[in-house]
């Protein structure tokens, strides 16, 4: 997941927009006239003089993942709810449109700074990630991000392909992609505050960095999840270490603050869930069950109050919340969904004699990169240059299918593309000689699209092409096929909604022949019916030894499956890429595409 920040924004901001129902009645708290800023201009006290506020528009999104182009299906989707009550879903996303929606915003704000909140790149489509995300880079740069904070994705290559994505120069194996160009690397500044290196305790990059224009200075702090080492292969995060989110925001912000700089805003890449997944929701409601759950929370609550607002991601959700700091004040805390679609929109009340944001004054809301507004043409430009070079890999027919089928932008536990995938990893492996597998494991988070049906360029409608196959399954992860016993594989359905996954269940994805109940009424590992787990219609043997398929991800333990990391008599086999693709190859014909799979191995009780 990555963010990346940026200039020049709009102040001027309706109070209807999400989240802001809390707004009016912080108003009776501002200082006398603070409601009276506009555009930059505030109160001044007689001629000649500066006033004495100014409006700092910050525009922020976060887990853009490589998206350049619009993403496809359901998963290119937000959700707005209507004044009647009812849900519209409004196609979004792609940085042809989120360049102009940025590039529109700050027109008549003289103080814009953009910002992300990490995985910008990562897990991205072939367009993108077929070139280490080089593209991607070079979209932010001219998008003006200012900043962003490292995210988990940022880390899938390692430390040293991170640090070449943030100071240039060609790739290591593949060499420059263009005659005569040099990958220049970032022009805004990665900032991982909490990642340090283990042999010297130095952080790998910045910890922070401070905006400033015409004697306004805005501190920016940027930090990934602690969590990042279970989420990402050992490759990835070998060599670091990965410290606690509150702990590390508060050592530079109080550093920030000796040094004169007492406007401070965070960037986490760390979220949470809002009661409903409307961007227009109003997060602040007081009805029961409604606001914000998940880690960013309690993260939220233990940050100084010398930070003045969050810039948060991760979790793909879009919000506009205020969570209360250690001091019990309202604090802004933010995130824009994901691909590009929203971006959020803050007003930051800059106090000239106090060099600080008016926190009471702190307006905030998300909007949608609405795909009916101009394309920004260097834009169009720089997806045709990538788009050409691709093309001979990208345009690749792989397989048909005869209607979608949705995996990332599927809610069920049990996904049609999971499934599809699974069984296309159990087929690729269960040969004796490929590694005896009797049962796959997918992880959810491994599926970032669906396969839709419409066609996505030239190739036709029902066409799956090696593009988009990648962009469902863009890691190139390993596969392994290991022993493990009845025990442990019980052991890794249960850790699908206990311990680290309790809060929020990671639902693995299985291939045919495995079947069970999740009873979701219960809680923890007694969620999962174990008397219901069955193989092929056989009970699962506890003692007995099953040869298991899964990704070197899950096979090291990854998303807190740590049952799944004691598997032994490892077999390495071929990509999850290539067991995906040739299994639609040979399922699937123009005549006979490959249709969306009944969801019947998992049976739900809610």
């Amino acid at each position: 997941m990555s963010a990346t920040p940026q200039k020049n924004r709009s102040a001027r901001r309706m109070l209807a927009a999400a989240g802001l129902a809390t707004v009016g009645a912080l108003v009776a708290a501002m200082p006398a006239g603070a409601h009276d800023r506009g555009n930059g201009h505030g109160h001044g006290h007689g001629h000649g003089h500066k006033p004495r506020t100014v409006d700092v528009q910050l525009l922020s999104f976060n887990d853009l993942h490589g998206n350049l182009e619009p993403p496809a299906g359901s998963a290119g989707n937000v959700s707005e709810t209507q004044p009647d009550g009812t849900v519209k879903a409004i196609p979004a996303g792609g940085v042809e449109y989120l360049a102009t929606s940025l590039r529109t915003a700050r027109k008549g704000n003289p103080y814009s700074v953009t910002a992300a909140g990490g995985d910008m790149v990562g897990a991205s489509p072939l367009l993108s990630g077929l070139f280490h995300d080089e593209p991607t880079i070079e979209a932010l740069n001219k998008i003006d991000l200012d900043v962003s904070a490292v995210g988990n994705h940022e880390f899938d290559e390692g430390a040293t392909e991170l640090a070449r994505l943030q100071n240039g120069g060609c790739h290591p194996v593949e060499g420059c992609y263009e005659k005569g160009k040099k990958f220049k690397g970032a022009d805004f500044p990665y900032l991982a505050a909490n990642v340090t290196k283990e042999k010297t305790g130095k952080p790998l990059l910045k910890p922070y960095t401070v905006w400033k224009k015409n004697g306004v200075k805005i501190g920016f702090i940027g930090v990934t999840l602690e969590g990042t080492p279970d989420i990402v292969t050992a490759n990835g995060v070998k060599g670091l270490e990965f410290h606690d989110e509150v702990k590390t925001i508060n050592k530079y912000a109080k550093e920030l603050d000796r040094k004169g700089v007492k406007s401070i805003v965070a960037l986490i890449h760390e979220g949470g869930a809002p009661a409903s997944t409307s961007y227009n929701y109003d997060c602040d409601s007081p009805g029961a069950g409604d606001g914000i759950s998940g880690p960013i929370v309690d993260i939220a609550k233990g940050i100084t109050p010398k930070v003045d607002a969050l810039v948060t991601g991760h979790t793909h959700q879009a919000y506009v919340c205020t969570v209360p700091d250690p001091a019990g004040k309202p604090r802004m805390v933010t995130s824009a969904s994901s691909f590009g679609k929203l971006y959020t929109d803050t007003t930051l009340t800059y106090d000239r004699r106090t060099n600080d944001i008016v926190r009471t004054s702190v307006k905030s809301a998300n909007h949608v990169v609405t795909r009916d507004q101009p394309k920004a043409t260097d834009m169009t430009r720089l997806i045709e240059r990538w788009n050409k070079l691709a093309a001979p890999i990208a345009n690749r027919p792989q397989g048909w299918i005869s209607a979608d089928i949705n995996g990332r932008g599927s809610t069920a536990p049990e996904k049609p593309l999971g499934n599809v995938i699974a069984d296309a990893q159990l087929e690729g492996l269960a040969p004796a000689d490929k590694g005896g597998a009797e049962v796959a494991f997918m992880n959810p988070g491994g599926i970032r699209a669906d396969l839709v049906h419409k066609a996505s360029g030239s190739e036709g409608d029902g066409v799956v092409t090696y593009g988009e196959a990648f962009t469902v399954q863009p890691f190139t992860n390993m596969m392994n096929v290991v022993d493990l016993t009845g025990a442990q594989l019980v052991t890794a359905l249960q850790q699908q909604v206990s311990g680290s996954n309790e809060a929020s269940p990671k639902i693995l994805q299985v291939s045919k022949g495995l079947t069970y109940t999740l009873d979701l009424t219960k809680t923890g590992a007694a969620r999962v019916v174990t008397d219901t787990i069955k193989l092929n219609g056989a009970a699962i043997d506890p003692a007995k030894t099953y040869r298991v398929a899964m990704n070197e991800f899950l096979a090291g333990g990854g998303d807190g499956f740590a049952a799944l990391g004691q598997g032994t008599n490892k077999l390495v086999g071929a990509s999850d890429l290539d067991l995906f693709n040739a299994y639609l190859a040979a399922h699937s014909t123009a005549s006979a595409p490959l249709a969306p799979p009944a969801t019947d191995r998992i049976t739900v009780i809610q």
